[in-house]
């Protein structure tokens, strides 16, 4: 029968009642050292007997492991976020590791901070979506100090370590594509366009080598933008930088303003695309706001598949990203690190597709 108390059993109590010593007993509960089968059993049962709970952070200190692993995420509440934590988590548990999990707020001081007290707290390793992606010192610095890093959503310009993204350009084009082959030709975007590029986006419109840029190192939204423009040039259309908008207070207050002045500009786009769920939120405030129909009197593609657009009217056409194999993909490769550090870095590149319900009409 397992006694229990108001205090946690000590190692000393557990080395007693088994009788052995308590670096005897400390070998076997921190899986370090030898000890004989014989023994082992006995501490065993003795930790059992007693409620022993082992104290990670005692047990890091002599083996340099904890057998955590430290995230960082832009935005706790975002429900892509939330999958990708639901996948870290499951693949994490598996292998016998507890997930620490920050919230950086897209902020760049948070996430220093972040990364930070999870360094304080010895985790193992990190996984990182970064606000930054260019000047990471702080990212550089874990790595320095042989913290494996695995990113995930964007990439770092010129920090080494394993990765896990959308190929973002290439959905979106084809996404567009078929927006372009339903007759739309004015297709108005509205998208974050965070850090990244220092161009302003006319700037960028007209000197981007859709050719030969390397989009590994933009922001997720500037790569949605590529792709988007990709499908307008492939079809013979020149981007209108009118209908290309810039939210640059990210949130959906500041997405329905924008999405306002597009759908009551003069020759207003007949089709919208939104760059994630936040930008598609203010959207739909938008055209509620207007009591414009969708898709009678806009048509309407989302890149984020949330869980209300199969319940808005018609449905929602949007791109689905596979969240939880991104947060999957990205603990395994930490697991992977850890084990062997000298692999050669891999980054994973995977698909995302799209959901097509009744938001994109046929246009004349």
């Amino acid at each position: 029968m397992i006694q229990r108390s108001s205090k946690n059993a000590t190692i000393i109590e557990v080395a007693r009642r088994a009788g052995v010593s308590s670096a005897t007993a400390g070998r076997v509960l921190g899986d370090y050292g030898y000890s004989s089968p014989e023994v082992q059993e006995k501490v065993r049962a003795a930790a059992a007997a007693l409620g022993y709970r082992p104290n990670r952070l005692a047990k890091g200190l002599i083996t340099g492991k904890t057998q955590t692993i430290g995230v960082v995420v832009g935005d706790i509440e975002s429900p892509f976020y939330a999958s990708v934590l639901r996948g870290i988590g499951d693949v994490a548990r598996r292998g016998g590791f507890g997930v620490i999990v920050t919230n950086s707020d897209e902020n760049a001081e948070l996430e220093r901070e972040a990364v930070q007290l999870l360094l304080e707290k010895q985790v193992d390793g990190l996984i990182v979506s970064s606000t930054f992606v260019d000047e990471p010192d702080h990212l550089r610095e874990a790595v320095a100090a042989r913290c494996p890093v695995v990113q995930f959503d964007r990439v770092v310009a010129g920090l080494e370590t394993d990765s896990v993204v959308v190929d973002n350009v290439s959905v979106t084009r084809s996404s567009i594509a078929a927006m372009i082959e339903a007759g739309h030709s004015r297709i108005g975007i509205l998208a974050e366009l965070g850090p990244g590029q220092r161009d302003d986006v006319g700037s960028f419109v007209a000197n981007v080598d859709l050719s030969s840029a390397d989009v590994r190192y933009h922001h997720p939204s500037w790569q949605r933008l590529l792709g988007y423009l990709e499908a307008h040039r492939a079809a013979g259309i020149e981007p209108d930088l009118q209908l290309i908008r810039r939210v640059a207070v990210y949130s959906s207050e500041a997405a329905r303003k924008e999405a306002l002045d597009l759908l009551t500009m003069r020759n207003a786009p007949s089709a919208l695309f939104t760059a994630d769920g936040v930008m598609s939120t203010g959207v739909l405030e938008a055209t509620s706001a207007l009591k414009l129909a969708i898709p009678g009197g806009v048509s309407l593609l989302c890149f984020d598949d949330l869980d209300w657009m199969q319940f808005v009217a018609q449905g929602i056409t949007a791109i689905a990203q596979p969240a939880h194999l991104i947060g999957a993909a990205a603990a395994e490769l930490l697991l992977k690190r850890l084990v062997e550090a000298t692999l050669p870095f891999e980054h994973r590149v995977l698909t995302a597709r799209l959901v097509e319900r009744n938001s994109i009409a046929v246009h004349v």
